[in-house]
């Protein structure tokens, strides 16, 4: 409330004409916003910053490397469709899950090495692990040298920025990776770890402790048939004890060399849910055309949605292309096409919980032009005190028949509120009960028009409790319209009114000073129980109504200009039609601003 947010200065928040669609209202939400179309065609760079982002994954190719009887054009298409496509789809890294080739030969090799260069060319970071035909399978980590080791160990990786190390072997390695404003660690295990290896994954873990991690490796789980049930190998257990059930970071693991394709989900020792995921296309068509896994991101949505393409076939022009590559440009059954939910803040709070945003004093939020400032964050009392200083103080006030305590102090608030606490306010209907507040019949608040524009802000949150919220009222003005000589529309509503309406869509309806009829801005349906931000803003002549930042759809284009007022009080809280209350609000409050553009706005805008 009041402070700089997103680029967007309290300067051009009152001023005049100065909002446009997606601009945050006021410098108050504080919370990052997804871009709409991520990092944007025209980039050739991902935005690490962006909260939408994409991990590609790339399962065995070893039928493109086998002795003479391979094609290395399905890697190399997919590899070029992922440079192409690094700002469009914003994809940060890239991974392979082993089984480069099909006879771990130093020739198979010296054919992979030339098409992983076109990644390198690129600077598009990746990383390759040892699957059990790129090496002797039936050793661990410390078999020695390789001809793998030559083409994809540690020097090949050096280079790049995210590389993190390797062990002493140069089998396992981990890579840190920047996406959606945070690191993120990546570890990309041998076929066979050794008890050497898995300490040093532990270590790793340990160094990092705050960054959640996505685990690679050729071999976890497997799925034995199409309906994609996933189940443990006994390798596969080794893993989950050795690294996996005991470090609560790893929340994602993948792993190639079995097929078909599928997924479960295991609770580790933390009691959390680790996604484990096979995925394979080595027995389809031209062995798997090199087709890949692209998870994409969405920490708003707190998802990650799951394609699987073949980059190659899309090439291909589609008269040109044969009926059973027809068939493999995408996979869309549940296996291969799906949503991941996570509730990724709640995931990672057990090692890197969001910080709360501190509380700030009052007085950084009286910002020229308050007229009055009420926070909901201390015992309630027969007085809630107005910050502005202007004197316009709320007493409460309890409905006839309603409980004592139908407004109650609470610990609850928006994690980017200014006060750390709320007010529960109890309200319901059939019959009316709860309890709301009021200014003083004398409150200077009373007589204000706002003809230069205003702004209003509170922080919300509906209450759960299976209720529909039918207009139910939030803030209002004791006084009709026909008291204010009002006879348009229906005079006995009041002449200002923010309430719900039974869809609990926000409506904020009022009689302007010059005009004859209530003009109206509606919101969309807010979710009971989820705390939002929202804010009415008038420059003058429109009205514009804004949640958690972005600007709703509904707000009239016609001209209006002040507050009608018969200089009556304001409720909080509640809301009334021909001066009797109707509906009193339920849910919580943290606290509401209301600011006069008239008043000092020279001195604001100078500030």
């Amino acid at each position: 409330m009041g402070e700089q947010f997103d680029g967007t200065s309290r300067r051009r928040i009152l001023q005049a004409g100065a909002l446009g669609a997606g601009v945050a209202v006021a410098g108050v939400t504080g919370v990052p916003t997804a871009s709409a179309t991520g990092a944007g065609a025209s980039s050739s760079r991902p935005d690490v910053e962006d909260t939408r982002f994409t991990l590609a994954v790339v399962p065995d190719t070893q039928y493109m490397f086998d002795e003479d009887r391979g094609d290395s054009a399905p890697l190399t298409a997919t590899f070029e469709y992922l440079i192409d496509q690094r700002g469009v789809d914003n994809i940060v890294f890239t991974a392979h899950l082993g089984d480069v080739t099909q006879n771990a030969q130093a020739r198979e090799f010296a054919q992979a090495d030339p098409v992983f260069a076109v990644m390198d060319r690129a600077r598009m970071p990746y990383s390759v692990l040892a699957g059990n035909h790129d090496i002797d399978g039936s050793k661990d980590d410390q078999r020695g040298d390789s001809p793998y080791l030559h083409v994809f160990g540690p020097q090949r990786f050096k280079r790049m920025s995210t590389y993190g190390g390797s062990t002493p072997d140069g089998y396992n390695s981990y890579h840190v990776f920047r996406a959606g404003g945070r690191q993120w660690l990546l570890l990309a295990m041998d076929w066979r770890p050794s008890d050497a290896g898995f300490a040093w994954a532990r270590k790793v873990i340990a160094d990092h402790p705050a960054l959640p991690v996505i685990l690679t490796t050729h071999e976890i789980v497997y799925a034995d048939d199409d309906q994609g049930v996933a189940y443990f190998s006994d390798h596969g257990n080794r893993v989950w004890d050795q690294l996996i059930n005991s470090n609560d970071q790893i929340f994602l693991t993948m792993n190639g060399h079995y097929w078909p394709p599928g997924r479960t989900i295991r609770k580790n020792a933390a009691g959390h849910d680790v996604h484990l995921h096979i995925t394979n296309y080595q027995d389809r068509y031209y062995g798997g055309g090199a087709m890949i896994r692209l998870y994409h991101f969405d920490l708003v949505r707190n998802t990650i949605d799951v394609e699987t393409i073949n980059p190659w076939i899309l090439a291909q022009k589609p008269a040109r292309r044969s009926l059973l590559a027809e068939q493999e440009v995408e996979l869309t059954s549940d296996v291969n096409r799906f949503s991941l939910p996570i509730d990724f803040a709640s995931r990672f709070a057990g090692f890197a919980p969001e910080p709360v945003r501190p509380a700030r004093p009052a007085a950084e939020l009286v910002i020229p032009g308050t007229v009055a400032y009420w926070r909901l964050d201390g015992p309630v009392g027969s007085r809630v005190v107005d910050h502005s200083g202007r004197g316009n103080d709320l007493t409460p006030v309890v409905l006839p028949g309603s409980a004592a305590d139908s407004l109650k102090a609470s610990a609850e608030f928006h994690p980017d509120q200014p006060g750390h606490a709320s007010w529960e306010f109890g309200g319901g209907r059939n019959p009316n009960r709860g309890a709301y507040l009021r200014t003083a019949d004398n409150a200077p608040l009373n007589r204000l028009t706002f003809k230069g524009g205003y702004t209003i802000e509170a922080f919300v949150k509906l209450s759960d409790d299976g209720g529909d919220h039918s207009w139910e009222g939030l803030l209002s003005r004791l006084g009709t319209g026909a008291d204010a000589g009002k006879t348009g529309s229906d005079p006995s509503e009041p002449v200002v009114n923010l309430a719900f309406s039974g869809g609990r869509e926000l409506q904020w309806a009022v009689y302007p000073l010059d005009k004859n009829d209530t003009f109206t801005n509606w919101g969309h349906e807010e979710v009971a129980g989820r705390w939002f931000h929202l804010a009415v803003v008038n420059d003058g002549r429109h009205t514009t109504l804004y949640i958690d930042s972005s600007e709703l759809l509904r707000n009239p284009s016609t001209r209006s200009n002040g507050l009608s007022t018969v200089g009556k009080p304001w409720l909080l809280g509640a809301n009334h039609y021909a001066n009797k209350i109707e509906q009193s609000f339920g849910g919580h409050i943290g606290e509401l601003r209301i600011v006069d553009r008239a008043l000092d706005l020279d001195e604001f805008l100078n500030a």
